[in-house]
């Protein structure tokens, strides 16, 4: 079962208190919110028109990704766009809707560019980023950058220090990636109190290094009580360890169907249903504690118009 407390998030930036309240659930998009089950690449026509009816139906967030190549083998080219380039595009032209990535991966990038892009994206949206940050998962990527794919958990941890030192003021790190001290240092700073770092998966860490040093933690769909489990540890380990409690959000790729009752059939990480099974399965895993699913509509059969229209009137007000 979730925290029945209901003990306040911390309070990060606009973006971050909006998305995540404890005991409760909301709803994002991940972008390209489009369809494209039959191809790795999505036509991206039409992206900025679906991101702006996402903000105004009442989504709490849109989630990017950080796709630097299109691998064949994985199958999923993202969004095409850079997410820090993209991130700046999207915050001109929304003004309430959280921009979350999901996620960085951090032993590809120089932590200097992450930590200055954040914080740029996060003080021209007004407070609304949301950074998840990863090791990534894709080997062919890492000899493309002169990387270590092995060496990729010790190198995520460095990054995630340095992200975090240059954060506040009269920043001091010093690891692989350089070292920074007086009379360095780093602008613009997070409009928020820092940048809301959420832990993908495991990142090659343990639960505890996850627990003490995220904000919250990305986790993947599970089947049955599996879930709950997965969440119920978490809680735990932060209760162990002496922190706060933190907000857990998922992934969940859907395809809605025309008719209500639809029973759900299995898709890829998610299902197909009407819209009455997925509002039961949502309202379960808020009862277990997830704070946030992003709904992942490549598979989607219908015009993604029409599904958008469907879950703002017969399911974001179940989660409003």
């Amino acid at each position: 079962m979730r925290d029945e407390t209901d003990t306040p998030f911390e309070q990060i930036n606009r973006g971050f208190d909006a998305t995540f309240q404890n005991g409760r659930l909301s709803l994002g998009l991940v972008v390209p919110i489009a369809q494209y089950g039959t191809s790795p690449v999505p036509d991206m026509s039409g992206h900025l028109d679906r991101v702006k009816r996402a903000e105004e139906l009442g989504f709490k967030a849109i989630w990017l990704r950080d796709v630097p190549f299109n691998v064949p083998s994985f199958g999923d080219a993202g969004q095409l766009f850079d997410p820090f380039t993209y991130l700046g595009y999207l915050a001109a032209q929304t003004s309430d809707i959280a921009l979350g990535v999901a996620s960085i991966v951090l032993p590809l990038r120089h932590p200097a560019y992450v930590a200055k892009a954040a914080a740029t994206a996060d003080v021209l949206s007004g407070g609304r980023l949301i950074l998840g940050v990863a090791s990534g998962d894709r080997p062919e990527e890492y000899p493309a950058m002169n990387h270590d794919f092995e060496a990729r958990g010790a190198a995520f941890r460095e990054a995630f220090d340095y992200i975090r030192a240059m954060g506040v003021a009269a920043p001091r790190v010093e690891n692989r990636f350089g070292s920074v001290g007086a009379p360095l240092d780093m602008l613009p700073k997070p409009a928020g109190s820092k940048i809301a770092l959420l832990v993908t998966g495991s990142s090659r860490q343990s639960p505890d290094w996850i627990a003490q040093n995220g904000d919250g933690w990305m986790t993947y769909p599970r089947p049955g009580i599996a879930q709950d489990r997965v969440l119920q540890d978490w809680r735990d380990q932060l209760c162990a360890l002496g922190q706060p409690p933190k907000p857990v959000l998922q992934p969940l790729y859907i395809d809605l169907a025309d008719d209500p009752d639809e029973g759900p059939s299995p898709i890829h990480l998610g299902f197909r249903s009407g819209y009455r099974h997925l509002t039961r399965y949502l309202q379960h895993l808020e009862q277990i504690g997830v704070n946030h699913v992003a709904l992942n509509l490549r598979f989607s059969t219908a015009p993604i118009n029409t599904t958008l229209g469907h879950l703002a009137k017969h399911v974001l007000p179940a989660f409003s």
